[in-house]
């Protein structure tokens, strides 16, 4: 839906809500329950209340909602509206719809391997208007060691009988192939494939969705998108900050399952995918399983890694080293910068780098997708022109921008770089942009799956990196030190594959100007 720059809020939100009536049938009569188990966790008070009181205040969930919060701590509706309300971004005037909201809350404590516990919350939703016959909607908030236990206890205990049942997990989708089937595979055998919403969330992020719509809405972009004329494409991953006290979850992790393996990936399948036959989620995702199918696993001498140093310069955690992070254990080996090129072995990209560069404590914040096109044929300008680039900037920022070659204006006939530029806060001053859980989720009321991982594209995805990992592991890999930029050696592997990196032009966004 496309709406012009003039509406308002309520405008807007009133037209979203008249088209989810049209064509979900969406917000009619029926109890819709949104279970969050792990209701005490920073995910849900940082991330999930928050965007359920959203999406509530914004009207765009079914009238008859009801929020029921889990965890094992004791805990009150009190308590939960206290720890997570300084993340609400509530109005003066939202007051009272506030305390609307947190009246359709309610909490259960239990434990997770409990069926007792499960029963109990059983009886709780139950006990809600039509609880028996509502629409329940399971989000699991809570670290996978948990999983098994969880969704068996739910499958057993708390499965509604007269509406539709919905389980969203939350990555890390296991740790490598193996781990990953096996809780595929548990978890499959509880529910079926279209009762499984497997989130990540930069799957919800404006510019991500975009992407769809940029490649097979434009005809000026078909021609040109393969290996005859794009030369490299990069998917970049930057944060200026460390692991901020989460350094026992990363060490664990690492930023190749963190972020690599996952966010970069899946947009590595909008760039390169085909042209699905509908925007059905079913036939999307076909498209982006052809193409991790096409993907060799991953070899060592196609990566750089790198963990971050103090860097005196810095901001904040950026100051500090990896090492230094208390919850980090000492001499810990776990890469927080990766730079992999991959290659997709089919007809339209045969031989094309995609190059996926992610890391901590870096320069600076920024997510974007960049294709170098290959340089102009028949140069008549003496070598003056750089090679063209078509940028998506996902965060911050939001922006659609080419780089493109034009005469410096004046007397002199000199070509210089400038840009095409679409940036979202210039063109679209009062939209405000929904957070990517807050589509997300309103996805899964609606049961569109089109923007959540397939259990064929997360066994594929994990097949590309497992051995990588394995080899890493095993073999206490050693990383790069690095601050400011990375390493040197991220930067000479884009060289070596192709990327041509000018130095001579950057971007700037001109809201700001």
């Amino acid at each position: 839906m496309a709406f012009p720059q003039e509406l308002s809020r309520s405008q807007v939100c009133g037209m979203m809500r008249e088209e989810l009536c049209q064509d979900q049938d969406f917000l009619r009569s029926d109890t819709h329950i949104f279970i969050i188990l792990g209701a005490s966790g920073d995910l849900a008070k940082k991330k999930i209340y928050p965007t359920i009181w959203w999406l509530f205040r914004d009207g765009l969930l079914p009238d008859d909602t009801y929020v029921v919060g889990y965890a094992r701590s004791q805990l009150t509706v009190e308590d939960i509206r206290r720890q997570s309300q300084p993340y609400f971004k509530v109005e003066p005037d939202e007051q009272a719809k506030l305390q609307e909201f947190f009246s359709r809350n309610s909490y259960v404590s239990g434990t997770y391997d409990s069926s007792t516990s499960f029963q109990q919350l059983n009886t709780h939703l139950a006990g809600l208007h039509n609880g028996e016959k509502a629409n329940r909607l399971f989000y699991l908030a809570l670290p996978p060691s948990v999983y098994e236990d969880v969704t068996l206890n739910i499958r057993e205990c708390c499965m509604g009988c007269g509406g539709w049942n919905r389980i969203i997990v939350e990555k890390p989708f296991g740790k490598d192939l193996e781990s990953s089937n096996k809780l595929s595979n548990h978890i499959a055998s509880l529910f079926r494939e279209d009762q499984i919403y497997r989130i990540d969330h930069y799957l919800g992020k404006e510019m991500v969705q975009n992407l769809m719509v940029l490649r097979f809405g434009n005809r000026i972009f078909g021609p040109v998108w393969n290996r005859d004329n794009v030369a490299c494409v990069v998917l970049t991953f930057k944060e200026p900050f460390g692991t901020e006290g989460r350094g026992g979850y990363f060490n664990e992790f690492g930023i190749i399952r963190d972020v690599m393996q996952n966010h970069l990936l899946q947009m590595l399948c909008l760039v390169a995918m085909e042209k699905p036959a509908s925007t059905h989620s079913d036939d999307v995702r076909d498209e982006k399983v052809k193409v991790l199918k096409c993907i060799s696993q991953l070899q060592l001498d196609s990566v750089v890694l790198g963990q971050y140093v103090g860097n005196p310069d810095g901001v904040g955690e950026a100051q500090k080293s990896y090492l230094d992070d208390p919850t980090v254990p000492p001499g810990s080996s776990t890469p927080t910068f990766a730079t992999a090129v991959l290659y997709v072995d089919n007809e339209r990209w045969d031989g094309v780098p995609f190059v996926l560069r992610c890391g901590k404590a870096l320069n600076e914040r920024k997510a974007e997708v960049r294709l170098q096109f290959r340089d102009v044929p028949g140069d008549i300008f003496q070598r003056q022109c750089k090679r063209n680039e078509l940028v998506i900037r996902v965060q911050p920022n939001e922006a659609v921008y080419t780089k493109m070659m034009t005469k410096k204006p004046g007397m002199f006939f000199d070509p210089e770089e400038s840009e095409l530029d679409l940036t979202y806060g210039n063109r679209y001053k009062d939209v405000k942009l929904p957070d990517a859980y807050e589509r997300l989720i309103l996805d899964v009321f609606c049961g569109n799956q089109m923007h959540f991982v397939r259990s064929d594209e997360l066994r594929e995805a994990w097949r590309i990196f497992t051995p990588l990992l394995h080899k890493i592991e095993s073999e206490r890999i050693q990383p790069i030190p690095y601050c400011n930029r990375g390493p040197p050696e991220a930067d000479e592997l884009m060289k070596r594959v192709g990327f041509q990196y000018e130095g001579t032009y950057r971007w700037v966004n001109p809201h700001k100007l």
